[in-house]
């Protein structure tokens, strides 16, 4: 089959590798139709390259076709339409019962100290195969796939894979309420996600900061107050002034460990892309540094009591956090990543519904054959051509 693979610093290609196959009684094989180009899989395009092997099979936003599955999935048969989580959990062990998927113990990655699988993303999550690529063996899928109706296109379903839930948590975890008024830094597919599903769950004020353009007249155009970076030398000022003097109730990061603007993270990060492999692992796990510069411009703009919500990568472990202001302003923080299952009651009836309340479909601004992955994850990383998310259709 054709796959998109790793293969250094900015070199993906497509691949012919070996078909899956079933390994276990729970797998299931999929026939990927739509999968797409998540702003994470950037940080494997730039900077985490040391947990990489090359030719590993990237991708974590499929959806497609059941084509087999093994004996002890019995919810599945060859013929369903399934949404793949990018997480893999197996929905019986202590922390998937919580809805803490991402924490699942059956597929934890306790070598390297971190939660559950991934699909597409390094050895530190698994190394598990991703779903760039025309099929994919889908492990744990007693529990995982999530069934969708045929009919509508495959964007009204396939951000169910990881966007949509990502972007849902992110709301929820910053305490959004309906007379509350929310901040989302970085308007890329997760943050522009969070402010549709903002809006959709009756928030007063919502206000987006970006830099790129695009993205600022696109959030514009869903009602979004926005605010270009470069206008304001003090971001948390701006937010200020449009929220009554006191910074904003609840704001989303939702850019991470590759924010702009942050040139010591960003020379920390060329460094450890020129060390050897195993002395770079050693680094990035030890003593990595990220360009912290949106946390920092969210802790300002948060008023006292209000709460900051993570959904951005972030991957370092000797970053200089200004903990007194963090507790002098009684700031909460809640992070990590999606707990897809936990939401899909509240965002299947969404998707569901008339008129496509989020905008699913259309969301995407490229979709191209599965063949064009190079040019795509090109486009992606220096915004060209106006992209802002791009599904890649391996069956065209």
């Amino acid at each position: 089959m054709k796959a998109v693979t790793w293969h250094g610093k900015r070199d993906v290609r497509v691949d012919t590798v070996a078909d899956p196959k079933l390994e276990e009684p729970t797998d299931a094989i999929v026939r990927v139709t739509s999968t797409g180009i998540c702003g994470s899989d950037l940080h494997l395009y730039e900077v985490l390259g040391p947990f990489l092997t090359e030719g590993d099979v990237l991708g974590h936003e499929p959806m497609g076709i059941v084509e087999e599955v093994g004996e002890g999935v019995r919810a599945l048969s060859p013929g369903d339409r399934v949404v793949i989580p990018f997480t893999i959990s197996c929905g019986h062990c202590w922390m998937c019962e919580r809805g803490l998927q991402s924490q699942c113990e059956t597929t934890q990655v306790t070598e390297h100290g971190k939660g559950a699988s991934l699909f597409g993303y390094t050895k530190l999550y698994g190394q598990v195969p991703g779903g760039q690529a025309e099929y994919l063996r889908v492990p744990q899928a007693q529990y995982g796939p999530i069934k969708v109706p045929d009919g509508p296109p495959d964007e009204r379903f396939v951000y169910l894979s990881d966007v949509l839930p990502t972007a849902w948590q992110a709301v929820q975890y910053a305490d959004v309420t309906e007379s509350g008024s929310v901040v989302v830094f970085g308007l890329g597919p997760i943050g522009q996600m969070a402010a549709r599903v903002a809006l959709h769950l009756g928030a007063d004020k919502v206000i987006g900061v970006d830099l790129v353009p695009e993205r600022l007249a696109r959030a514009r155009a869903d009602g979004v107050t926005t605010l270009d970076l470069r206008d304001h030398p003090s971001i948390g000022a701006a937010i200020r002034e449009l929220t009554g003097g006191r910074g904003a109730d609840s704001v989303i990061d939702a850019v991470g460990m590759e924010a702009h603007g942050a040139p010591a993270g960003r020379l920390a990060h060329g460094l450890v892309g020129l060390l050897p492999q195993p002395l770079a692992q050693k680094v990035t796990e030890k003593a990595g540094v990220d360009r912290l510069s949106v946390l920092y411009a969210a802790i300002d703009s948060v008023r006292r009591g209000g709460t900051i919500s993570l959904s951005g990568v972030y991957g370092g472990m000797l970053d200089p956090l200004p903990m007194m202001e963090l507790f002098d302003k009684q700031i909460r923080l809640h992070m990590g990543q999606a707990n897809v299952r936990r939401w899909l009651d509240d965002i299947l009836p969404v998707l569901t519904a008339d008129g496509d309340p989020l905008g699913a479909e259309g969301f995407a601004t490229h979709k191209l054959p599965l063949a064009e992955a190079p040019r795509a994850y090109d486009m992606f990383q220096k915004k060209l051509d106006g992209v802002q998310k791009i599904l890649l259709e391996p069956q065209r």
